[in-house]
């Protein structure tokens, strides 16, 4: 998933849907807390968590460089940075939830 999120992120512009103005930060904001509840299903400390959530909001900071610095039709935007962040935040937010352990109480059924 950080894979495809990684080269979605760089594809050119030319390459992607048009979107309505400002609809992309939705994306952001859901992609990235998909990211971090994922990360909360695969590790089993809070520690472990929270290093996958700074890894995240890290790695959401660099796309947006990196946009700004190795691509021509991508630009980068504080606001998409921001919307990754809140996103992981929200996926991060689900270790409080009883979904907590989802996918542990699947695998021991299985």
């Amino acid at each position: 998933m950080i894979a495809a999120v990684i080269v979605g992120s760089l594809l050119p512009a030319l390459l992607l849907p048009d979107l309505p103005p400002g609809s992309d930060k939705l994306e952001h904001l859901l992609g990235y807390a998909i990211l971090s509840a994922t990360a909360v299903q695969l590790f089993g400390t809070r520690a472990a968590v929270l290093r996958a959530g700074m890894f995240l909001v890290a790695l959401g900071v660099a796309i947006e460089i990196a946009q700004g610095t190795l691509t021509s039709t991508r630009s980068m935007d504080v606001n998409d940075a921001i919307a990754n962040t809140l996103g992981v935040c929200l996926g991060l937010a689900s270790v409080l939830s009883p979904m907590r352990d989802a996918l542990l109480r699947v695998d021991r059924r299985a």
